[in-house]
């Protein structure tokens, strides 16, 4: 496949890059709060006519104002380099990446162009690559062949705990392309591909689902061999949910910290106890392993696709939260003054 050679900057030859990247690989300045890293290099690929879905809490938005560059996504800039920039970059820098993750638009050339990156990365580098796909435009073919082009792991940002959600904000509702049972077949069709523990599932916590609904979520794609990633809902400005407010501190590390104990096969959803309003209450686990889980910090840690060595390498730093004291997704071990804060939300509200 050759790279289609135009003049304006749109994928396969240019992409774009999380702030957070472009930080660690030098082409932009600044500094991360306490230091944390950034070992996963997160692209976004790029196209004038920019994301034909309209997902209520996007800022990629078809029906958010503004051109495609001028969009931001998770609430960061997401600046422009060539995809032979971002490849030199990397390999000047190797010592600190761990994976490459590319993520798809909801555009039709986003499936051949994938599959181009990803040769072209495979060929100048060693490096693991995931890539987060859209099963709206997706055939088993492609998914197959990205990896064959050198993927060893793919994303699938299903984001709602339950069907009418999905349709509320991804589906009929926002006149948006996606479907709650194809996103279901892909991933099923992925981990037949790339086998159990290689597939993620991204699921956004506080788009009006219950906790109860979000842990038995968890639990089947834990049942089905595949892992899900946690998000907090952290509302862009200029969509249709910039006035909705993110979810507790509490609901987010009850919820984190059931994902923890069904993932690691401490404990399942059906032994957790809920009230009347779906609120977790009780995790029905002995004193000792509550404690030891809790004080670990590894159950608040980003959870992500991992590099070679096992450790989550998509850490995406302060991707759903502000640096400061309230962080959601810890990219890096908590330490212990993190672990008291953490407790003293963890049933408060």
């Amino acid at each position: 496949m050759e790279l289609n050679h135009n003049n304006n900057k749109e994928s396969p030859e240019y992409l774009k890059m999380s702030l957070a990247s472009a930080m660690s690989l030098e082409f932009s300045r600044g500094l991360f709060y306490r230091n944390a890293k950034n070992p996963c290099i997160n692209l976004l690929l790029k196209y004038d006519d920019g994301c034909i879905a309209n997902c209520s809490y996007c800022g990629l938005a078809k029906d958010r104002g503004g051109d495609f560059d001028e969009k931001s996504f998770i609430k960061v800039e997401w600046p422009c380099f060539s995809l032979d920039e971002i490849i030199n970059r990397i390999d000047l820098y190797r010592d600190r990446v761990r994976r490459v993750c590319i993520s798809m638009l909801t555009n039709k050339r986003s499936p051949e162009d994938v599959k181009i990156i990803l040769q072209k990365i495979r060929s100048r580098l060693e490096i693991p690559m995931s890539v987060l796909i859209t099963p709206t435009i997706l055939t088993q073919k492609d998914i197959a062949d990205f990896k064959m082009c050198g993927a060893d792991k793919v994303g699938i940002a299903i984001d709602t705990a339950k069907e009418e959600i999905f349709e509320i904000h991804r589906g009929k509702n926002v006149k948006g392309p996606h479907k709650w049972g194809k996103y279901w077949d892909t991933v099923d069709v992925s981990l037949k591909i790339f086998g159990e523990k290689n597939v993620g599932i991204h699921l956004v916590v506080g788009l009006g689902e219950t906790e109860k609904e979000m842990l038995e979520v968890i639990q089947k794609i834990y049942d089905k061999g595949a892992l899900s990633h946690l998000f907090s809902f952290f509302a862009e400005n200029g969509s249709p949910l910039e006035s909705v407010c993110q979810p507790s501190l509490g609901t987010y590390y009850r919820i984190q910290l059931g994902r923890h104990l069904i993932h690691e096969g401490i404990v399942s959803f059906k032994d957790f106890s809920f009230d009347s309003s779906g609120k977790l209450v009780s995790f029905n686990i002995p004193p000792k392993i509550f404690d030891e889980a809790i004080s670990s910090g590894y159950p608040f840690m980003t959870s992500g696709c991992a590099g070679e060595d096992g450790e989550v390498a998509c850490n995406r730093p302060y991707g759903n939260c502000l640096p400061g004291p309230d962080i959601r997704n810890y990219p890096f071990k908590p330490n212990e003054n993190d672990v008291v804060r953490i407790r003293s939300h963890l049933f408060a509200d």
